[in-house]
């Protein structure tokens, strides 16, 4: 059986009906051609064993509710990669949209170009379910807003070394790592303080980088030069205040 999807002119629902068929019949590697702003590719699947690969623009929540697979995009992605993931990995070769990993709640999420606003938001963890997003260039306006676990590192790769304003604005859990370059115009939310990275946080990002090295053909001294800066909450209950208890 042929395990090469053509997704030209192919409704998301029957795309996905598709996919699962292979998976069901066995295929660890499923490669799909001619995507072309499909939404919900991946959408609940529930397979730790799979590949899929993906040629062309997915659309928006791309892997939504995920829980196990693995997804590479060669090429770019629409709003909302990773929408409540729960497990599993998206390796993406160009750049992402608004929201990606939008209350994503486990696995691991690689960009390696620029993202648009609200990356992150809502990000979750608990017990032993931990998110990580790693963005290779940019990111727009409120990166890690109300962000609620998890580790969101932004390296400013790419020719565009931005990172918008109100960083982790409503956040109350998690870290952001970000490196010194991005941070000379950029606004922090008032939830959350800053601080250089110590021996300690680069041994916690440092299995990242080399995995995002290796995913984009970078040197590891090329991923990790530089200061980094870590951006946590102030506290786990910012908005306190407003309630009456």
């Amino acid at each position: 059986m042929d395990t090469s999807i053509n997704a030209y002119n192919i409704h998301y629902k029957i795309l996905n009906e598709k996919i699962k068929i292979l998976i069901r019949e066995g295929y660890e590697e499923i490669t799909v051609q001619g995507v072309c702003g499909q939404r919900y590719i991946g959408g609940g699947l529930q397979s730790k064993k799979v590949k899929i690969i993906l040629y062309g623009v997915p659309g928006n929540d791309l892997a939504v509710f995920m829980d196990g697979p693995e997804i590479v995009v060669m090429g770019n992605a629409q709003d909302g990669v990773g929408n409540t993931m729960n497990s599993g990995r998206i390796v993406i070769h160009g750049n992402a949209g608004d929201i990606v990993g939008h209350s994503m709640r486990g696995g691991e999420i690689f960009v390696k170009g620029d993202v648009g606003y609200r990356v992150g938001i809502h990000m979750k963890e608990y017990r032993d379910m931990y998110p990580v997003m790693v963005i290779g260039g940019s990111a727009r306006n409120f990166l890690g807003e109300y962000m609620a676990g998890g580790m969101i590192i932004l390296l400013g790769m790419t020719e565009r070394k931005y990172v918008g304003n109100y960083i982790g604005t409503g956040m109350h859990g998690g870290v952001i790592y970000i490196r010194e370059s991005l941070l000379r115009s950029a606004s922090l939310g008032k939830e959350v303080n800053i601080f250089m990275a110590d021996t300690s946080d680069m041994d916690k990002i440092r299995p990242y980088l080399r995995r995002f090295a290796s995913y984009y053909g970078f040197t590891e001294n090329k991923v990790l030069k530089g200061q980094f800066y870590k951006i946590i909450p102030i506290t786990s209950r910012p908005y306190g205040k407003i309630y009456t208890y």
